[in-house]
């Protein structure tokens, strides 16, 4: 029998009213991959076209730590670090515009190959049918996102699962006032935190919901296979508080269960 979920630690049993998910790895995957973008850009940028071992195992480290926050606060984090070395260093917006050209170059692929007939190949299996049954039951549904706003909303309706959501939140352009961990905050806040449930695959979100006593479900799917215990994300979200970890949704009486009871 293939294990889908595993419990953590209990939470309290409560009829959930609110849902906040993070979009990017615990929804969607077409932007799986990321990080194989960004570490080589972060390495070209700060150390050249031949990085010593350290420094390719610091930036991993960097991108690990940062994973879920807003895009161009990673950005900003290579122009500190070129001060540091006392190099000059260009506007992280730069950073940004290049890394998303970079990016860009397969998501539009995967979007395009989405919009002829398989957007399931880019959600997390269960995904949709869980959010269904979030909504059936009249739970207000929110997705935070450090995606950019206007790029977080299409892909949502490529995939169609926007009709879902009560709002979907991601980062303005050329802006560090509205950072994914804000987006998270004031969604958080819409519903307080009787009846809350906050799900996603990064700390960041998370922790929020610990905070806040909310029940969290980490999601720790491989995003290439969409389902399936990706080890770093169990380590990482073990770590960040989440009550059971899940590598999909396709269990969802299971997940229901364990939060409701």
């Amino acid at each position: 029998m293939v294990i889908k979920m595993k419990i953590l630690e209990e939470c309290k049993k409560q009829k959930i009213k609110v849902a906040v998910f993070d979009f990017d790895g615990t929804i969607s995957t077409l932007r799986c991959g990321w990080e194989s973008v960004m570490e080589p850009l972060m390495l070209e940028i700060l150390y050249g076209d031949d990085p010593r071992e350290e420094q390719v195992q610091y930036v991993r480290s960097y991108i690990s730590a940062s994973t879920g926050i807003q895009t161009i606060l990673q950005m900003k984090w290579i122009s500190e670090e070129l001060t540091k070395m006392g190099r000059e260093a260009l506007s992280p917006w730069d950073y940004k515009a290049e890394y998303n050209r970079r990016l860009m170059e397969n998501v539009e692929k995967r979007r395009q190959y989405a919009l002829e007939g398989h957007r399931d190949d880019f959600i997390m299996k269960g995904s949709e049918k869980f959010l269904s049954e979030l909504k059936a039951r009249g739970v207000k549904l929110y997705a935070a996102s450090g995606t950019d706003d206007a790029d977080v909303k299409k892909e949502a309706e490529i995939l169609g699962i926007a009709k879902y959501f009560d709002e979907i939140a991601g980062a303005m352009p050329f802006s560090e006032d509205c950072s994914k961990e804000a987006t998270l905050k004031r969604l958080i806040s819409i519903g307080g935190s009787e009846g809350l449930l906050v799900v996603g695959d990064g700390p960041v979100e998370i922790r929020l919901g610990r905070e806040v006593g909310a029940s969290t479900i980490g999601i720790v799917g491989k995003e290439k296979e969409r389902c399936g215990f990706d080890a770093v994300k169990v380590e990482r979200l073990t770590k960040a508080g989440a009550h059971i970890l899940c590598d999909c949704f396709e269990n969802s009486k299971e997940i229901f269960d364990f939060l409701e009871g």
